[in-house]
């Protein structure tokens, strides 16, 4: 079993004494249980067809359920040899098709001012009730832009290079784990879509139009500074990025779009800044081809309105549904063991547990995007129940063979049988109408 988690890129573990098998590749977390039918992706209870069993000492894990929700592909072959090929062999296949493609096409090198005067007008700001971003044209009435920009809008309009404005119909399609949706105006734009392309290799020079604060188009160079798959291929750029540029456009020297610019890390030197790249691009609009959509409106709102009156456990579902992931530079850590109660002062209190591994090697680094997912979740909090106090704590909670040092003493717990647990707070947030926020790196 491990041969084949290995070839797919993926970790496993085995857990003897709840017999859980845990598998994690990238922000795909999977466990499964020995004799259990109910498999959970990534906090999702899912259904499978065949329970994982051991036989004769083997475990034996539902192979097509893990791959594919792996990335990977499964084929029985007419020989009856199953093949499995992996998500990072499927986007290698991909990418080589891709640069053959553009290498028989022979493109020509264009100086940056020539790229810009090729895509300008094509770049577009967008702007909704709830935020302000860039796109790109890729259609007569479609644009491409970030998921997030249109994350909770119910409105929204864009304003082409000339000045002229055009209403949003809604959103054509999405892909939320790539961070990418494409939209559609009411109205025809005349203006002629972008040119797609595919190549792009670390250290190649880059141009991103977009429009940061409101600065319409503005134009910056750069290069590649490395190229980052996880769940979705991101470059590293060193051309800067920062609010209202999400959306904007990346293009290579032969001007052709390669990515959607995403986001940047502030407070750093080190020009950590990041674009979506066009193969996730290109798989977006594939499926859109091939599964156009019947209805065109804008995203299905994720939270409500209001929680007042709202059980214990409905808070507790919503927090396991919509805020049990914390996305860090780092990567993706989930949250578990929520907890929800009012205490006798009338607080809200939310407790929650951190993964212990994540947090001791990536506490530091990670220290500001725990702050920022605090200030988030608590802002949300806040507006579905304004009249609660509200105080939300994550804890770092393990249990060890020998008691640990340097820890206060309320933070050590004897559980006898050889056994220490230290549980403390990592996240404390407390907040009503103005708010404190504390991170233990």
């Amino acid at each position: 079993m491990r041969s084949i988690f290995a070839a797919l890129g993926a970790n496993v573990t085995w857990e003897a004494s709840t017999k859980l098998i845990f598998i994690v590749k990238g922000r795909t977390t999977i466990s499964l249980q020995l004799g259990s039918k109910k498999a959970v992706q990534n906090g999702k209870t899912i259904t499978i067809a065949q329970a994982p069993q051991q036989i004769n000492g083997a475990t034996m894990v539902p192979l097509r359920f893990v791959a594919e929700a792996l990335g990977a592909d499964v084929q029985l072959t007419a020989n009856h040899t199953i093949r499995i090929t992996s998500s990072e062999a499927i986007a290698k296949k991909a990418q080589e098709a891709a640069e053959q493609k553009e290498q028989e096409k022979a493109p020509v090198v264009l100086s940056t001012k020539a790229i810009v005067t090729k895509n300008d007008t094509k770049v577009v700001m967008i702007m909704t009730d709830v935020a302000q971003g860039s796109g790109v044209v890729i259609g007569e009435n479609e644009i491409l832009t970030n998921y997030h920009v249109m994350q909770g809008a119910t409105k929204g309009s864009i304003t082409t290079l000339n000045g002229k404005d055009f209403e949003i119909k809604g959103v054509v399609g999405y892909d939320k784990t790539s961070d990418l949706a494409v939209i559609q105006t009411k109205t025809p734009l005349g203006i002629a879509p972008v040119e797609i392309g595919f190549s792009a290799y670390k250290g190649d020079h880059v141009v991103t139009i977009g429009s940061p604060l409101g600065f319409q188009n503005t134009v910056s160079d750069g290069v590649i500074s490395n190229i980052v798959t996880d769940s979705a291929q991101l470059y590293q750029i060193s051309a800067p990025i920062d609010h209202g540029s999400s959306g904007g456009g990346l293009f290579n020297d032969y001007g052709q779009l390669i990515g959607i610019t995403s986001s940047g890390i502030e407070s750093t030197q080190a020009n950590l800044n990041f674009a979506i790249s066009s193969l996730n691009i290109q798989m977006l609009l594939y499926d859109l081809e091939d599964s156009p959509p019947t209805k065109i409106e804008f995203l299905p709102q994720e939270l409500p309105t209001s929680l007042a009156g709202a059980s214990n456990d409905k808070i507790r579902e919503l927090m396991e549904d919509q805020f049990s992931a914390i996305q860090t530079t780092q990567g993706t850590t989930e949250l578990k063991q929520f907890d929800v109660k009012r205490d006798s002062e009338g607080w809200l209190v939310i407790n929650a547990v951190i993964e212990p591994s994540f947090y001791m090697v990536y506490g530091g680094e990670a220290n500001q995007d725990f702050r920022l997912w605090a200030i988030n979740t608590g802002f949300e909090l806040r507006r579905m129940l304004p009249d609660d106090k509200i105080q939300l704590t994550v804890y770092y909670d393990q249990e060890f063979s020998f008691e640990p040092r340097g820890f206060a003493a309320d933070e050590v717990t004897n559980e006898g049988n050889g056994k220490w647990r230290v549980r403390f707070p990592v996240i404390e947030f407390q907040g009503k109408e103005k708010v404190f926020v504390k991170v233990r790196s």
